[in-house]
């Protein structure tokens, strides 16, 4: 099967989309605790957006991620179960469709579709976050720095996705979509391995041994345990990102991932580093089971087999 066949994607988006409405609300509350000012914790930061700008102010910024999910979804699901077998097959030297798996095989699918995942997300984590962060009061924003655009002030700098990603082009150049992408990499590799291993293991431990392959509901349970690991330990790398491509939506505050580290450590402390991982964790269960289960149950429907695939 190829990697880019109509089932991928139509599995990909599902799943995707899924994610995506089921964990994005938190998703913003995230993002405004790790690159936002004056949130203090969780349930005051719910509080906050709702005062501010009500239940839609928890869904800012997700019509971009919605509609782009399916490709990126189903590359990176595609490009690590392709190039895990693959990889399984020559190690082997055997031509069979399920060679077995190893630790080795699969930690470096995992980091070929964690590297994959930059290329493809980072335009849209970029928009998204964007678009999340610019309701935050320019006065909060600053920390008394000197503005790109004082003019602005509180006024919304972006009015849609589109106009988000023209605005950055325009403004920073095509490597403007980037920003942070050295920090995603540095999230996004380790977070797949501790992602897509996981996800492995525990679903062919919870599946008895006299099952063909694994059922909805460990595909479910063991998707949404792994969601949670990977997020709760991607979470310091994340708080960087989530800050470096904040950055620029008022003030150009950071000049690269190292400086932003320290930044944020003399101001904050080392805490800051494990802003949100609550959220983290507590969003990263329902958002990858659910994933995982779109995207398995729906590619079970698309081929018409009888037991769910395995990634």
């Amino acid at each position: 099967m190829g990697i880019f066949q109509l089932e991928d994607f139509v599995a990909g988006w599902i799943g995707g989309a899924a994610s995506v409405i089921v964990g994005y609300p938190l998703d913003t509350v995230k993002t405004r605790l790790q690159a936002g000012v004056g949130y203090g914790n969780t349930l005051s930061c719910i509080r906050m957006v709702y005062k501010r700008e009500s239940v839609l102010g928890f869904f800012k910024g997700m019509s971009f991620p919605l509609a782009s999910i399916a490709v990126y979804n189903s590359v990176v699901f595609g490009v690590f179960s392709h190039t895990q077998r693959l990889l399984s097959r020559h190690r082997l030297g055997e031509l069979e469709d399920d060679p077995g798996r190893s630790v080795s095989d699969l930690l470096l699918a995992s980091m070929v579709s964690g590297m994959i995942s930059v290329g493809l997300g980072g335009p849209v984590d970029l928009v998204k976050i964007r678009l999340q962060m610019q309701t935050q009061p320019f006065g909060e924003a600053s920390h008394g720095l000197k503005s790109r655009a004082v003019a602005l002030g509180e006024q919304a700098t972006y009015q849609g996705p589109v106009h988000c990603l023209v605005t950055i082009v325009r403004t920073e150049g095509l490597a403007g979509l980037y920003r942070g992408a050295s920090a995603m990499l540095l999230r996004d590799i380790p977070g797949y391995c501790l992602y897509f291993i996981p996800y492995v293991f525990l679903s062919e431990w919870i599946t008895p041994e006299a099952c063909t392959g694994p059922s909805p509901f460990a595909v479910w349970l063991a998707g949404g345990i792994a969601g949670a690991i990977s997020w709760a330990t991607a979470t310091p790398m994340d708080v960087v990102k989530s800050r470096m491509q904040a950055d620029g939506v008022y003030l150009n505050k950071y000049k690269g991932v190292l400086d932003c580290i320290v930044q944020s450590y003399q101001r904050e402390g080392f805490k800051v580093f494990f802003r949100g991982i609550t959220v983290n964790a507590v969003r990263g269960f329902p958002m990858s089971a659910a994933m995982f289960l779109g995207y398995e149950l729906s590619l079970k429907a698309l081929r018409g087999d009888h037991t769910v695939t395995g990634t």
